[in-house]
């Protein structure tokens, strides 16, 4: 894998850790990917919409997010039960998410 494929890669990993991260802080009553958007451009400031909804599919695929499209064309995200647990450090995280490993005991 060349290097721009790791960097694409690392960071398609990393935006869907932050976007579970955030997502799990508005719990219990889920947040709007317009919102989510901002707490992602902090880290990677050329983020775009697109981005975010193309990562949060796959979030929704694997199970871990829960995504209610209105007719505006709005998402609102929660995280299910099993995201819960990967955000809580009490069940294992798959690859495709950068979640970070827990050093201390």
């Amino acid at each position: 894998m060349n290097i721009q494929a790791q960097i694409d890669k690392a960071r398609r990993e990393a935006v869907r850790w932050f976007l579970m991260v955030t997502a799990n802080v508005s719990r219990p009553h889920g947040m709007y990917t317009e919102a989510m958007l901002g707490v992602i451009q902090g880290t990677y400031p050329d983020a775009t919409h697109h981005e975010i909804r193309r990562e949060l599919d796959y979030l929704e695929e694997r199970g871990l997010v829960k995504i209610k499209r209105d007719s505006l064309d709005r998402w609102a995200v929660e995280l299910s039960r099993h995201g819960v647990d990967i955000v809580e450090y009490t069940v294992e995280c798959d690859s495709g998410i950068a979640r970070p490993k827990i050093t201390q005991s």
